[in-house]
């Protein structure tokens, strides 16, 4: 039976983070389904309109975020809007004040409505001088999610955490990779010598954001340590943020390669012959998952994806988290026999021939009917 589902979003592609991304593949992967998808988001830019089947409505930039927005409150026009048209369910992704709005007019006009928790906004306020803040934003996420019949998460750990406090109707959906974009056939020569590799490099990558709630200082200690085994070793980041012009001017040896996008950003990942992922701040973490499909061996801390896809020494390596030291020497383990890189990479592409997005849209779709019945 088809659903009518009205996605609340404060992000959508083209916008480029993890959460438009997934957000993207579930829409996507729903109306491939045969289900009726709206999606209402904050409007991308002054002449953003909305598209079809979306209803885009005013907002404001992130701060911290100048290329994200969040949207305001819209109690009337979502009430007018679900008067006219009502979905069968409202699945709000994101907790600010147009996520609110949409989860107190679904309930006052009895729409069964869920919700995903898929940033830790509450670890961020650490990292941007208002940490004092973080135990009012962590109580203004739990009150929401505890509003809604249910909270999907991408992680079992994380469906632990929050269940441990208190939140009911927490369930597991996961997350996909692309497995035909992220593939190490698309290894590229030409674009290794782009970059400045000689012989046998490694190649070491960074993809995401560049910012201070992703821990890049780790990245630069422990590439650093990594050059002292091969003096020929090459750092390439991928993306953009804040952080971004000041890595650019402590480390010009390094390759900082901007924004990429679809097969461009495939191309990248397989071209490296390492990732390093020091974050602690995720809910998930695509680009494990894309790296690992693209052939490489991760480095991370075990928490989120990593936790859950990379098993240590078999296909990445894993370091308790926060221990900074056992990270770096994490990484110098893999780089300290660089001929086993290949075969660590290739077992990482092997287990995540299994984590396809048609999987993870069934599961959502699964949570959606449960809360409607």
């Amino acid at each position: 039976m088809s659903i009518a589902i009205a996605f609340v979003t404060e992000t959508f592609p083209p916008e480029v983070n993890g959460v438009a991304m997934t957000v993207g593949r579930l829409v996507g992967g729903l109306r491939e389904r045969g289900h009726r998808v709206s999606v209402i988001r904050p409007r991308q830019g002054k002449d953003d309109a909305g598209g079809e089947h979306e209803l885009a409505l005013p907002g404001l930039p992130l701060p911290g975020y100048p290329g994200l927005r969040f949207g305001l409150p819209a109690g009337r026009r979502l009430a007018r809007q679900w008067k006219q048209n009502r979905p069968d369910l409202v699945h709000v992704v994101t907790e600010g004040p147009l996520g609110w709005s949409a989860v107190s007019v679904a309930r006052k006009l009895g729409i069964p409505v869920t919700s995903g928790f898929h940033t830790n906004f509450d670890r961020y306020s650490v990292h941007y001088g208002v940490g004092w803040m973080r135990p009012a934003v962590a109580a203004y996420l739990r009150t929401l999610h505890r509003r809604t019949r249910a909270t999907m998460v991408p992680t079992a750990a994380l469906a632990a955490d929050l269940a441990g406090e208190g939140l009911s109707g927490v369930r597991v959906v996961g997350r996909g990779v692309d497995t035909q974009l992220f593939d190490p056939a698309r290894r590229s020569a030409a674009l290794r010598a782009q970059w400045g590799v000689n012989g046998e490099g490694p190649a070491c990558l960074y993809v995401g954001r560049m910012a201070a709630e992703k821990n890049l200082a780790l990245v630069e200690k422990t590439f650093a340590a990594i050059q002292v085994w091969h003096p020929k070793a090459k750092m390439i980041w991928v993306g953009d943020g804040p952080s971004a012009k000041q890595l650019a001017v402590v480390h010009p040896e390094h390759h900082f390669a901007g924004v990429r996008l679809g097969e461009d950003l495939a191309t990248h990942y397989a071209s490296a012959d390492l990732f390093l992922f020091p974050s602690l701040t995720e809910t998930y973490g695509n680009v494990v998952a894309e790296a690992m499909a693209s052939g490489l061996p991760v480095v991370a801390y075990r928490s989120a994806a990593a936790a859950e896809l990379i098993v240590d020494g078999r296909n990445g390596r894993l370091a308790a988290p926060g221990d900074d030291e056992g990270y770096r020497n994490a990484a110098l383990d893999l780089v300290s026999l660089a001929e086993n890189l290949p075969q660590l990479g290739a077992a990482a592409r092997h287990s995540m021939l299994a984590h396809q997005w048609a999987v993870v849209v069934e599961r959502f779709e699964t949570v959606v009917r449960e809360a409607m019945a």
